[in-house]
């Protein structure tokens, strides 16, 4: 007990936990609850510490404070980390090996910057790559002198390429139409005892637009879909759907050819044996499936990796050919290819008229395909406005572009952005191409 007393409370002050020790996990944030795990595992006083991607469901600040964790265990304790991961801005920079896989084989291994320079310019990983990297390589550049970090990134820019030409002169999206989805003043809580999950809520979605919500975790997000898709209802406000007020939709007309949503945990829309059997069930034909999931076709759902659920569990919600699409962090567990994929995913279906509401932590998913996006904070929207109003001016949830080139480029906010203006302007030396 001893022991016990000692290592639990070296744990808990060396990570910060003191102050909600005696909470229920239930009432945790992602970000708490994954450092709990952390320290729960941290407590045995491993030598190897394995993780499969630990960040999947955290905000960008939760992620880097995670990371910073890790990085500190491994400086303080010399503890080995191996970590599984798709998301890799800010991994690959404070590993000091990256190992690549395919096929179940080793197809690279070593010090970051020369695996990145050795992978080839069609491969896939190099989507996943740190935005620095992506835009050395972009820019032509394949020596192993790559930055990594958005610090490295900015300094490459602006020792290469001036500034005269700052900002790209390009049409923002503008919204237009009848409503797909109004909250007014909605409130909800989970119980009377409670504080307001969904506090005075007032937003307007409109018809055919990529609509995405980002936000901390705990800030009402997840919430704010189940209500819109009908599973909780708000003791306060008005939600409607296309017009209609959500009581008005009676007998389960709400889901017929209207709503479909795509919960976070995608392993609650499987109901049999087989993937050939769930989109059966759901009605969904091969020739009509977005991506190639044949070869899933006679396993068991549970048995898919979390990316293959995610892609299985879509196809059987668009089999039921929404109006309205509600997703709830889309991009989970996907690699840099399915991103890609999803992407240009939504924006067929934007172009086919269905309007899509993304609840998402991956803001350079954001960035490359929303119209408009919203910040949550206390289950409300506090800023509102297209991606590169929105990105342009944050700090935090932005993306690497926009961190890169602040104050140098102006709303700049994705790799191809800022690509189109190095090019734009005049190049200072040819020493490293």
């Amino acid at each position: 007990r001893a022991d016990i007393a000692i290592r639990v409370a070296e744990m808990a002050s060396y990570f910060g936990i003191e102050s909600w020790y005696d909470r229920r996990v239930s009432e945790l944030s992602g970000g708490q609850k994954q450092l709990l795990n952390l320290a729960s595992v941290m407590v045995m006083n491993p030598k190897v510490l394995i993780l499969d991607e630990p960040t999947a469901q955290l905000d960008p600040i939760a992620t880097s404070d995670f990371l910073a964790t890790l990085k500190k265990l491994n400086d303080d304790l010399s503890l080995t980390v191996i970590i599984a991961e798709h998301s890799l801005e800010e991994l690959v920079p404070i590993c000091d090996k990256l190992l690549v896989m395919n096929g179940g084989e080793l197809t690279h291994m070593g010090e970051p910057r020369f695996v990145v320079a050795s992978l080839d310019n069609d491969h896939p990983l190099i989507h996943a790559m740190p935005a620095a990297a992506r835009l050395y390589r972009a820019l032509g550049y394949t020596d192993d002198q790559c930055p990594l970090t958005v610090k490295e990134g900015r300094r490459f820019v602006q020792q290469k390429y001036d500034n005269v030409v700052r900002v790209i002169d390009a049409e923002e999206s503008t919204s237009a139409g009848q409503a797909a989805l109004e909250f007014d003043d909605v409130c909800f809580r989970y119980s009377r005892e409670q504080r307001d999950v969904v506090s005075h809520l007032d937003l307007k979605i409109f018809e055919g637009e990529i609509f995405c919500i980002l936000g901390a975790n705990g800030s009402g997000k997840t919430t704010t879909l189940g209500i819109a898709a009908g599973l909780m209802r708000a003791y306060a406000g008005q939600v409607r759907v296309f017009g209609k007020k959500l009581r008005d939709y009676k007998e389960n007309s709400l889901y017929k050819e209207c709503l479909s949503m795509l919960p976070q945990d995608v392993q609650t829309v499987f109901l049999k044996n087989t993937v050939r059997e769930e989109l059966q069930d759901a009605g969904a034909v091969a020739t009509e499936l977005t991506f190639d999931i044949e070869y899933l076709y006679d396993k068991h759902p549970y048995d898919l990796s979390g990316g293959e659920q995610q892609l299985v569990a879509l196809a059987k919600v668009l089999a039921t050919k929404p109006r309205l699409l509600l997703l709830d962090e889309p991009t989970k567990a996907l690699d840099a290819q399915k991103k890609l994929a999803m992407t240009d995913l939504l924006k067929r279906l934007k172009q086919s008229g269905v309007t899509i509401v993304a609840v998402t932590h991956d803001v350079e998913f954001t960035a490359e395909c929303a119209d408009r996006c919203a910040m949550f904070f206390g289950g409300r929207a506090v800023s509102v406005g297209t991606p590169r109003e929105f990105f342009s001016e944050n700090n935090f949830y932005t993306t690497a572009a926009s961190r890169m080139t602040k104050g140098y480029y102006d709303r700049t906010v994705t790799i191809e952005d800022t690509v189109k203006l190095c090019r734009l302007n005049s190049e200072r030396s040819d020493e490293h191409k």
